[in-house]
């Protein structure tokens, strides 16, 4: 899926864990193909493909996760949203050449296609209709999760009652360690990556991370996060990072980054509305911020 997936499972012997971790791979590898955007035969380059021309008939996985990341558009007003696939990325490079931001109109131009409510959904024939030639969806922004999700379901039905998926470095776990004790998950500090800035003991929870560490540019002074804000075509500034904690990774991986989008109050007050939904943000002046229900150490 483009990531990094490590598998740790605690089994009663090394051929138990190796089979069960095997049967999860193969449904990671089964969610890529049926999501990718780099296969021509996907159901998500297919919906693509007929954008403005003919709904697509896919499976009801597809169209359930789609309904799920509706559902996150509606509560992030839009700041989480799958046509973000219809984003003209050649405005926005990320790089050392990238010395100032495109024009508010040729912005708001470049994602013009941009809109959750244009999918329309037939549940009675299970197709997918994107509205306008041109829009393209992508579940980069959950489907990683979604995918950890599954792969703990498979390795919990082949016996396995503990454990860790991590889908580059979005996490769920289960179950205890050896020695009785919930697992100890670590906070990427947003300015050394290598090393956590806090960590949490959870079991039977997810964690995701977003933010700008990893790419970002500085115009006039000012930080930008590689994250392009859907309503207005810019990067967006003021947040670091955003981490989500909660029993789902899909859910964890969808929050992320629409809170970075949406910034540190607004964010907040949606992640305090949610129930079992908790979060750390890191603001651009390393200011630690956290939901009502949440205990860092």
């Amino acid at each position: 899926m483009g990531n990094r997936f490590e598998f740790t499972v605690i089994a009663d012997s090394d051929a138990i864990g190796n089979e069960a971790i095997d049967a999860a791979v193969a449904e990671v590898q089964r969610i890529e193909a049926l999501l990718t955007t780099f296969n021509n035969g996907s159901q998500t380059s297919l919906i693509n493909d007929c954008a403005g021309v003919q709904p697509v008939a896919v499976d009801a996985e597809v169209i359930n996760l789609i309904e799920r990341s509706i559902k996150i558009s509606e509560i992030t007003d839009g700041a989480f949203d799958i046509t973000y696939g219809s984003i003209d990325k050649k405005l926005w490079n990320f790089d050392k050449t990238m010395t100032s931001l495109p024009d508010e109109a040729t912005a708001l131009a470049a994602v013009a296609l941009i809109d959750y409510k244009n999918v329309l959904i037939d549940k009675q024939s299970n197709t997918v209709f994107l509205k306008n030639i041109g829009m393209r969806i992508g579940f980069g922004g959950i489907g990683k999760g979604y995918a950890a999700d599954r792969a703990k379901i498979v390795l919990r039905k082949m016996g396995i009652e503990s454990g860790i998926v991590n889908a580059a470095g979005d996490l769920i776990t289960w179950g205890l360690q050896p020695n009785g004790k919930p697992w100890t998950v670590g906070i990427a500090d947003p300015e050394q990556t290598n090393r956590p800035f806090s960590s949490l003991k959870i079991s039977d929870m997810a964690i995701a991370t977003s933010g700008d560490y990893e790419k970002f540019i500085t115009i006039g002074g000012k930080r930008y996060s590689h994250t392009i804000d859907p309503k207005t075509g810019l990067p967006v500034s003021g947040v670091k990072s955003v981490s989500i904690i909660c029993p789902s990774a899909e859910l964890a991986d969808a929050l992320a980054t629409p809170v970075v989008v949406m910034g540190v109050k607004v964010g907040l007050e949606l992640i305090n509305q949610i129930k079992h939904v908790a979060c750390i943000i890191v603001d651009d002046d390393d200011r630690v911020y956290t939901s009502n229900n949440i205990n860092v150490i």
